[in-house]
């Protein structure tokens, strides 16, 4: 017996907390009936479970790394017809769903997967996994400006985390840089925000690394399935972050 919000995040409905929303909202039945209790347990293998009327289907979870080119939205779906990452992964039969987001303008690397409740654990500022950036800015920041990019920067919706930054080269007579970034959340357009606010504009902006994984082996456009080890690993980290860090509101 599992959790309905559990089981429904394990389906591919949406991630846990959405989940839980739904159930709440009475969109959620069991055998027939309408559930608004959290944390009821129900058994996936022989309990009818529907979500708005449909019922759901346990699909086998699936996990794929994908390089992601600009001009691509990071979503399922676009109701302006422009092109999504999930038109990118020929031959992939699963409703898979991008973990977090890569804006419109930034490539690199992207996760996808049916699997809503690693994915809503992958995007969570506080399991603190490791996203690293590259950009090219306008400009060299000097040490004093990177050390406020690692320690934390005051943008509008509030101080981001401190992380990691350094400088790796110049180009052009130092009229720009390539700098790299490591952050923990998930803001709408942080890194570029953050550069911005210390006086040098991105751009280009690359996501290299997530934990552990990186673009290593793939192009622009290309993608490739996780292992079952790299998932396993994945999972792992989670749960020692947590241990480590302790919850956090």
């Amino acid at each position: 017996m599992e959790r309905l919000q559990k089981v429904l995040a394990h389906a591919g409905v949406a991630s846990r907390r959405h989940c839980e929303e739904l159930i709440a909202q009475g969109h959620v039945q069991v055998n027939g009936k309408v559930v608004h209790e959290q944390g009821i347990k129900v058994d996936p293998a022989t309990d009818k479970i529907t979500v708005k009327g449909r019922e759901i289907v346990l699909e086998q979870h699936v996990y794929y790394l994908l390089y992601k080119p600009t001009g691509v939205i990071t979503s399922a779906s676009d109701p302006q017809g422009r092109k999504v990452v999930t038109e990118l992964l020929a031959g992939v039969k699963e409703r898979v769903y991008p973990v977090g987001r890569l804006d419109y303008d930034t490539s690199g690397l992207l996760l996808l997967t049916n699997d809503g409740d690693l994915a809503n654990k992958l995007a969570h500022p506080s399991y603190e996994i490791d996203k690293v950036y590259r950009a090219w800015v306008k400009g060299v920041p000097s040490q004093d400006k990177l050390k406020k990019l690692a320690t934390g920067i005051l943008l509008e919706d509030g101080m981001t985390s401190p992380g990691a930054s350094k400088l790796l080269k110049t180009e052009q007579g130092n009229t720009k840089a390539l700098i790299e970034l490591t952050i923990h959340e998930g803001r709408n357009r942080q890194v570029r925000r953050m550069c911005a606010a210390i006086g040098h504009p991105v751009l280009a902006l690359e996501r290299v690394r997530l934990g552990f994984l990186t673009l290593e082996g793939l192009r622009l456009g290309q993608f490739r399935a996780l292992s079952k080890q790299e998932v396993d690993k994945l999972k792992q980290g989670l749960v020692q972050n947590r241990r480590s860090k302790g919850p956090k509101a």
